[in-house]
C-alpha cells in the first residue's frame, strides 16, 4: 500500500468556496482516472491551504510508486493550484 501526502497552495483563492472548487475538483480527477482513495486530510478552514491525502492498494510496489508518481504529475499540471510539499510512504505487510 502507497501512502501520499500533497500540500497544495491556492494562491488566488478570495473564500473557502473557491479553494473547495480546486480541491474537490482534483479529488474527484484523482478517484475516477487512478482508482485511488483520496481526500481532503487538514486545512480544511485555511483559504489557501489545501492538504490532500492519497492511498493507491496493490501488490506490486512498482505499480504503486507509478501511480503515485501520475497523481502527483495531475495536481502538479493544475494550472490553479501549487504544489507545496509532497511526502510519500510504501507500506509493506507480511
Amino acid at each position: 500500500m502507497g501512502v501520499c501526502r500533497i500540500e497544495i497552495s491556492i494562491d488566488w483563492s478570495q473564500s473557502l468556496k473557491d479553494k473547495r472548487m480546486v480541491v474537490k475538483s482534483l479529488l474527484d480527477r484523482i478517484k475516477s482516472r487512478y482508482n485511488a482513495s483520496a481526500a481532503e486530510v487538514a486545512e480544511q478552514d485555511n483559504l489557501i491551504t489545501g492538504v490532500l491525502g492519497v492511498s493507491v492498494v496493490s501488490n506490486d510496489s512498482k505499480l504503486i510508486n507509478s501511480t503515485l508518481d501520475k497523481i502527483i504529475n495531475l495536481v502538479d499540471k493544475n494550472t490553479e493550484a501549487e504544489i507545496v510539499k509532497v511526502d510519500r510512504e510504501i507500506l509493506y505487510f507480511e
